[in-house]
């Protein structure tokens, strides 16, 4: 199929119609006593509430209707407080699963959930799931974004387990959700249930997974009535204590703080960090890097997490940045030496306000600022020390307006910006981006067009980025083309990140699944592409790459699956030589890998994956081969643990080493890497239970003696002669770390928890590459090792009971 009529067969089926499937329809009544939330339906207002029945398999297999034994009944009412849902699900009480996880974590367990969503606008849901357990999970959910359970709300639930099945009651206060202010109102509603034992997944209102996304499926929620949106405003107070020890010094901080949630409007939401406090942040699994791009790690701080569907519009939001390391280098005089750096800039505070109209308008702001920021410097004849600014008083902002329409589209703009006060330097970038699906969902056009500028010393760098994506989105058979561009001059990575620029993409995808059970697998995806990679600047080819993958679940609930890659004939990297215009040619490279994973469901499961590399090129005998092994026990519905090893080597790999002069030196190298971590969970209860962390990285790196030079041919030589042996130091690297964390996490009352913290961790980085193991944790454990005791406090304060409280003593 040519490209022009790809282009026509899309645009054609943009203008076909589908006529809507009847939504289901639920009517909810009011009721003027509350009924008690403890998982017994003996209130009078669940004798008279209308039942939603009939749930419908969509997985494994769809359009299966429940059985008698294993059937589902809910009912639901309101008041001016809240709304209730009550489910019965009937089952053989010794075949529910039921582990006992945090929160936020699905585990191995049967589960119910509830879907609201007030605008009726199929893009914006909040979720409600309780386990057997009695654990809570919430999440808000988007097309473009899917589920975020780093959102919380503060709600009530009650669990029983019942002879015949389980019972689950909830209490969803205005206050965790986004309504308009309406006499009569209609909502989007949704049940959803699954049985773990076989994965099998039931709706009341019937899904059709072959196209579109769940929330068009959803039915309505009619007889609402005025109900109106609370005074959202909740008060998150805490304490914590922190003691830190390091080579023998000791160091004790105390921190009272407060986070705010307040909303402002009836759809529109403040969060603010007033006095911000991370210090159970978890440490960073660090890795050795050699390659040229920068390596990051995942966010850990919870308001940085929580809430930020909107601010991930393009990817243009790295929280990371904020608070990340200085931004400036210091500038030393003769016999000066630095000796402190600050690796993070203390953030002074934070807000987010985030929103969406009823007609669909999301508008989302973020700001926050982090403090000045100084290095240390001593004069090394004097002793005298000074100090020398590195990061200025700086502001992080963020602007974002997303309107959705037809239910399944949406156009977006997007501001950043970053302000740092004197000669640092500042950024702003702007990105416009659409998600168009057609009235059937069964094509989709995304693409957008982003713009950079960074203000330098040496003026202002401005760059501009592209994307763009047609595809078919439905239905067994799916293919895609997109092109992606990136001039030179484009960076985000004052708030943003992007590994790379000077890019000029184009590629292509096809894919068939299938979403029916066969004889021996619930069901299967292959899928294969090819991208053809240039440079914008200059517009030279790079290299060519595609691949294949397959994946399949078995009638078992086992797992596996596997992929190559193929990069045939030269390929051109522009970056691993680290000088622009320079590039290094490798040929004929090929990757694969095959994996397996067992069914979570038994008492011992493994996931397992091997792979390699390999070069067809003459002259060059690379090789690289990797395995993981990841059982795991579960020990009892209380108690969880999992071990994990992973170990890869390479073998005659070839990189870059250093420069001399004008000239780009290469090594050859072997580089052996291992990975040992332990997870461990012990849950007391829904609320209360221990954790275990602990990881030991290892890696090393060993040159040969003879190096390479690069030429301007992108080829290696050794014939200029130069070797590790001549170099100022030596390349060869051992690299270690290790980190312990142990965890006891309490919520004492709704919305309100205690934890408290033990962490330890060990850093080492030498040129020992020839040391064995065990050989390594012993230099490892010579090291000086950093113990962090800590201990937090918040407490969950909800304005409309306080106002309650004072109104009842008044009355008194």
């Amino acid at each position: 199929m040519t490209l022009r009529l790809f282009i026509v067969v899309i645009c054609c089926a943009f203008f076909s119609t589908l006529k809507a499937q009847e939504k289901k329809r639920l009517s909810i009544i009011r009721t003027e006593i509350p009924p008690k939330i403890d998982g017994v339906l003996n209130d009078s207002i669940w004798q008279i509430a209308q039942p939603a029945s009939g749930f419908i398999q969509f997985q494994p297999e769809m359009g299966i209707i429940e059985t008698s034994s294993n059937r589902t009944v809910v009912r639901m009412t309101y008041d001016d407080n809240a709304i209730y849902v009550a489910a019965y699900l009937y089952d053989d009480p010794t075949k529910i699963m039921r582990q006992f996880t945090g929160r936020d974590d699905f585990g191995q367990n049967d589960f119910f959930g509830v879907i609201l969503n007030p605008n009726n606008d199929a893009q914006n849901d909040t979720e409600f799931f309780v386990l057997p357990s009695g654990t809570q999970l919430d999440a808000v959910a988007t097309p473009s974004n899917g589920e975020d359970f780093g959102w919380n709300a503060v709600w009530d639930s009650a669990v029983k387990i019942a002879d015949d099945g389980w019972v689950v009651e909830l209490k969803i206060p205005y206050r965790a959700l986004r309504f308009s202010n309406q006499e009569v109102q209609t909502w989007g509603i949704q049940f959803h249930r699954q049985f773990r034992r076989d994965r099998s997944r039931y709706t009341w209102s019937p899904v059709d997974v072959t196209k579109g996304n769940m929330s068009l499926y959803h039915g309505e929620l009619v007889g609402l009535t005025n109900i109106k949106p609370p005074t959202r405003l909740s008060l998150y107070p805490f304490a914590s204590a922190l003691l830190n020890t390091y080579e023998g010094q000791t160091d004790t901080d105390l921190n009272l703080g407060l986070d705010v949630k307040y909303g402002i409007s009836e759809n529109f939401t403040l969060d603010a960090t007033l006095i911000p406090d991370f210090s159970q942040a978890g440490f960073d699994n660090l890795i050795l890097n050699l390659g040229p791009f920068e390596q990051t790690y995942s966010e850990q701080r919870q308001f940085f997490t929580e809430g930020i569907d909107l601010f991930s519009k393009g990817n243009l939001f790295f929280s990371r940045r904020v608070g990340s390391r200085p931004s400036g280098r210091t500038t030393l005089n003769n016999n000066e030496t630095l000796i402190e750096f600050p690796n993070s800039v203390k953030v002074l505070n934070a807000i987010k306000v985030s929103g969406r109209t009823k007609n669909g308008l999301g508008i989302g702001v973020f700001n926050a600022i982090t403090e000045k920021t100084n290095a240390v410097i001593r004069d090394t004849l004097t002793g005298e020390t000074r100090t020398q600014v590195v990061e200025p008083l700086a502001n992080y902002s963020i602007m974002v307006f997303d309107q959705q329409f037809n239910r399944n589209s949406s156009v977006s703009l997007i501001n950043t910006n970053v302000s740092r006060n004197g000669h640092f330097r500042d950024a702003n970038v702007t990105g416009l981006l659409f998600d168009i699906n057609n009235k059937t969902n069964t094509y989709n056009l995304e693409g957008n067009l982003k713009m950079s500028s960074v203000n330098r010393d040496t003026g202002t760098q401005t760059g501009l980025s592209s994307f763009f994506i047609a595809r078919k989105t439905a239905g067994n058979y799916r293919y895609s083309i997109d092109h992606s561009y990136a001039d030179t001059n484009y960076d985000i990575n004052d708030l943003g990140f992007i590994n790379r620029n000077n890019f000029n993409n184009f590629g292509v995808d096809f894919s068939y699944r299938t979403f029916e059970p066969s004889k021996n697998l619930n069901n299967y995806n292959l899928s294969s592409y090819i991208n053809l990679k240039r440079l914008a600047n200059p517009g030279v080819y790079t290299g060519t790459n595609f691949g294949a993958s397959f994946n399949a679940r078995t009638k078992s609930l086992h797992n596996f699956g596997a992929n190559f890659n193929v990069e045939p004939g030269k390929q051109f990297d522009y970056f691993e030589a680290r000088e622009e215009g320079r590039y290094f040619i490798y040929e004929n490279r090929i990757n694969s890998r095959l994996y397996f994973s067992s069914n979570y469901n038994n008492t011992f499961a493994f996931d397992a994956d091997i792979g390699g590399v390999l070069f067809f090129e003459d002259g060059r005998e690379t090789t690289e081969y990797w395995f993981g092994f990841e059982p795991r026990v579960k020990f009892s519905e209380r108690f969880l643990m999992v071990y994990e090893l992973d170990y890869n080597m390479s073998i005659n790999d070839r990189g870059y080493v250093t420069k001399r002069g004008n000239e780009i030196i290469f090594g050859q190298r072997d580089q052996r890497t291992m990975e040992n971590s332990l997870r461990a969970t012990y849950n007391f209860d829904a609320n209360n239970g221990l954790g275990l962390a602990f990881r030991n990285y290892w890696s090393t790196v060993a040159y040969e003696n003879k190096l390479y030079t690069l030429q301007t041919n992108g080829r290696l030589t050794k014939d200029t002669g130069y070797t590790a042996d001549a170099l100022s130091y030596n390349p060869d690297i051992n690299f270690s770390t290790w980190n312990l964390d142990l965890s006891y996490s309490w919520q004492f009352a709704p919305g309100s928890f205690l934890t408290v913290l033990y962490r330890n961790q060990l850093f080492n980085t030498d040129d020992a590459s020839g040391i064995s193991y065990s050989q390594n944790l012993q230099t490892l454990f010579e090291q000086s090792i950093q113990h962090t005791f800590s201990l937090k406090m918040q407490y969950f304060i909800d304005y409309s009971n306080i106002k309650a409280l004072f109104h009842k003593n008044t009355n008194s």
